[in-house]
Parts: C-alpha cells; structure tokens; sequence
C-alpha cells in the first residue's frame, strides 16, 4: 500500500494576475487549499479565479477567513466583540460559499487563517465561534493544530478534524510556531523546507528551533503561498515526495 500526505496551500492571498498565477502553480502541487475570503485578503474576483482553478486541478477546497484586518495581513490579534467577529466570520465564508456554489465547488474544510488560527488553537470562546460557522455553512471539517483547544471543540461538535503542520515554519520545543517576528521563524531554502515536509510525513515529527525532535502527528502539511520561493519550494517539496513514493491526496472521508 502506497504511503500518502495531504499538502495544502492558503491561496487567493496575493493581489492581480501575479497572484492569480502564483495560485494555479501552487494548485498544481497541492491536494487541498484554503481560499482567503476577504478577512486579511483577496475579493470576489479572487475567490472566483481561486475555486475556478482548484476546481479544473481536482484540488478539495476550504474556506479561509480571518480578523477582518487587511492592515496586518490578520497576523495580529484584533480587539472585537464575539458578536462583531462572529458576523465577520460569518460574512467572510457565506460570500465564499456562494461563489462556489455557482461554480459547484462544494467546501470541504474551514481553516482561520493568522492571529485567529493560533487564538483559536487556545482559546475555546474562539473556538467555539470557528466551529460555529463551519457548522452554519455546512462545512464538515476544520484544520488547525494538532492537540489543539480547537480540535477538541471541532471534534466535540461533531466535525471532523485534520491536524496541520508546516513546510516552511520553525517549531518551538512546546509544539507551538516559532513567531514570525522573530529571526529564521520562516524557513525560506527549499532544502530546509523539503527536509522538514519529510519529517513529518515520515516520522511524525519535526526538529524544533532548539534542536530536538518532538512529536508532530499531522494529516497535512500547509505550503504558504506567500513565503518567498514558494513555487520552487512546492515543486522541490512534490519531486521529494514523488521520489520517496508518497502520494500527494487530500485524505477525504470513505
């Protein structure tokens, strides 16, 4: 029986045609994606040419809303009230989920995107709020981190969930990411990048800023879209996986 890995990507971020681009490269490696919709990034145009694409590739999509806070690319946590961001939420993924249904996408999984993916890693008010608009847009999965408050509310509520490492992230020796703002929190070298995706699809585990391993027990691996290199990354990512007989698939339910 052949070994698998899901990859996914969170897409529909960068402006134009170059992003449009950059998106249906990424698209060519990936099994699943995570379309911005409107919270940190991207427009009804970009979410059309977004699901139209994953769509042509066979790639599951999933919903990708944020802080509404396109300032800071929803990296930094917003002060709102529950009701207010929980309508932002839900504005975010029912303006998606409309746009694919026209196109007959159906969205597979939510995933916040930022700030709100490690608040609502810890934070089950947060949380709850996520799974909520899963559950009012039909939406059967969430991603998130492993061993998360998330996962534990997802899984709680009835949804599935699939845990998340990353390719181009550095890892602390509690599980949690590294944070950008600090130096090398990002692993920008396809070697650095290739190395850690095998890690984990591997051995699930992943060797941590201070050098030991930990534990990292994930269903799929997320290559970020907007980290610099990242077409050569994915592709030296898919010729490692390909090498090693790992089958590049989206793990969806039987």
């Amino acid at each position: 029986m052949s070994r698998t890995i899901c990859l996914n990507s969170d897409i529909g971020e960068l402006p134009g045609e170059t992003g449009r681009a950059l998106d249906r490269a990424i698209l060519d490696v990936v099994s699943r994606c995570s379309i911005a919709c409107g919270g940190h990034a991207g427009d009804e145009d970009s979410m059309r040419a977004t699901l139209k694409a994953a769509k042509a590739r066979g790639v599951v999509a999933g919903a990708h809303p944020s802080y509404p806070d396109k300032k800071n690319f929803g990296r930094i946590s917003v002060s709102l009230s529950p009701e207010d961001l929980e309508a932002s939420l839900r504005q975010q993924v029912r303006t998606l989920s409309s746009l694919a249904r026209l196109q007959g996408v159906v969205l597979d999984h939510l995933k916040p995107h930022g700030a709100l993916y490690n608040d609502s890693a810890k934070d089950a008010d947060l949380a709850q709020i996520v799974v909520r608009i899963a559950h009012q847009n039909r939406i059967r999965a969430v991603i998130g981190p492993p061993n998360s408050v998330l996962r534990k509310v997802a899984l709680e509520a009835g949804l599935d969930f699939v845990a998340e490492g990353f390719a181009d992230r550095q890892y602390s020796s509690d599980g949690s990411l590294v944070p950008r703002a600090e130096p090398g929190s990002v692993l920008t070298s396809v070697q650095e990048q290739v190395a850690q995706v095998l890690h984990i699809s591997e051995e699930g585990c992943v060797t941590t800023r201070d050098g030991s391993m930990i534990s990292l027990p994930v269903e799929t691996i997320c290559l970020h879209g907007d980290t610099a290199g990242a077409i050569q990354s994915a592709l030296g990512i898919r010729e490692a996986l390909q090498t090693r007989k790992i089958e590049i698939k989206a793990h969806l339910p039987q």
